[in-house]
């Protein structure tokens, strides 16, 4: 999950530095555990990985939005998206006379990343017998 987590960093734009694989490490263990006890598996199933792929990109630009915004600098967050289509979901943003903020964009994108795809958790999630 490391790897396609910095791929898709490297796809926006951010250099992974040496010091992010400690943050990126603890994303990744904080959205598997969170996905592995919303749905009561052992593991994260194969149909759930680009759902935690994109919540741990999520994670990993909220917390340095948080406390190193100068680290995202390089992102180049002038350029609108216009549409994401992931599956059957497909979601089109406003453009052209958009009046948002690059930060406002930002904090878009993290959102969706860290909400889209969250409904399926059901469709795996096993019940809990005490």
């Amino acid at each position: 999950m490391l790897e396609a987590v910095k791929g898709l960093l490297s796809t926006l734009g951010y250099e992974v530095q040496g010091d992010d694989e400690m943050l990126l490490n603890f994303c990744i263990s904080k959205v598997t555990s969170t996905i592995k006890n919303d749905i009561n598996w052992q593991e994260i199933p194969e149909g759930l990985r680009p759902i935690a792929v994109n919540m741990v990109l999520g994670e990993f630009l909220m917390a340095k939005k948080t406390f190193m915004p100068d680290s995202l600098s390089m992102l180049d967050l002038g350029v609108g998206i216009k549409q994401l289509q992931e599956g059957d979901k497909n979601t089109t943003f406003a453009t052209g006379e958009s009046t948002q903020t690059d930060e406002q964009r930002l904090n878009a994108f993290i959102s969706h990343l860290l909400t889209d795809g969250r409904d399926e958790f059901g469709s795996y999630r096993r019940l809990r017998w005490n």
